[in-house]
């Protein structure tokens, strides 16, 4: 386990780290070793909507466990970068998920609260941190809150950092290192997450046309900034576009690297 516990402590020491960290989450054996061979990258986080995709599921926990876990593991053995993987909620036990993780070789996850009861979204972070420790390793908890993603799209945005800056404050005291908010926009609403979280401890997902640039996201203060599906969507998107072109009478990209 001292090999994990290494990595683990790495994962953790990125988030504290000047510059946020960036992680493109990856989904599969040869997305993970393109991403981990790509200058600049220091850690891995994988994304369950891409792994669900890959199997022809829906995310949502709708993908076993089992074959997710799997896929986990094929991945770890893969590459030599610390690895997130997205626990979703924690598949109806998040503590007993955490621990099966970390056998396959995970260091840190995230984990939705689904806007449950505060009390009960506390306990899970407790449950996954402590799983952690029980394995002698540092779990790199990315706690995230569902606030703006399940939000009614005419609720009051005030509002919604107010109270995902509730959930997140709790997440913290429970010994999380940072609170993953997908679904805040804007720059003030991003600052107003800071001012009430901490510098260092906002975690946000980069959306295409609409988040701010990662070195906008550096100076308000963000400790980690990841992808999502978006990855898998940008790959899937320069497919179907060579695709259109090839079939209308072209060529496949001139610019096509043997990266597998």
């Amino acid at each position: 386990m001292t090999d994990l516990a290494t990595r683990a402590r790495t994962l953790l020491d990125l988030h504290t780290a000047p510059e946020p960290l960036v992680l493109a989450n990856v989904w599969d054996v040869v997305s993970a070793t393109v991403v981990a061979g790509s200058p600049g990258v220091r850690a891995l986080a994988t994304a369950s909507h891409s792994i669900a995709a890959t199997f022809g599921h829906e995310d949502g926990e709708q993908l076993p466990l089992d074959v997710h876990l799997d896929m986990i593991a094929r991945i770890a053995r893969a590459v030599d970068l610390p690895l997130s993987m997205d626990m979703e909620a924690g598949y109806g036990d998040p503590g007993e998920t955490t621990r099966r993780a970390i056998g396959v070789g995970v260091v840190g996850g995230n984990l939705e609260d689904q806007l449950r009861p505060l009390d009960d979204a506390v306990a899970a972070v407790e449950a996954v941190l402590r799983a952690g420790r029980d394995a002698g390793i540092d779990f790199v908890l990315n706690a995230r809150t569902d606030v703006f993603l399940l939000a009614d799209a005419a609720a009051d945005r005030g509002a919604l950092v107010a109270e995902a800056v509730r959930r997140g404050q709790a997440y913290l005291a429970a010994g999380a290192p940072v609170v993953f908010v997908p679904g805040a926009g804007d720059r003030a609403e991003i600052a107003a997450l800071v001012d009430g979280l901490g510098r260092g401890r906002v975690s946000l997902m980069s959306v295409p046309g609409v988040s701010p640039s990662v070195r906008e996201l550096a100076e308000l203060g963000v400790a980690r900034v990841s992808t999502g599906p978006f990855t898998q969507r940008v790959a899937l998107t320069a497919l179907q576009d060579a695709v259109v072109e090839l079939v209308a009478g072209g060529t496949l990209p001139a610019g096509t690297r043997s990266l597998n």
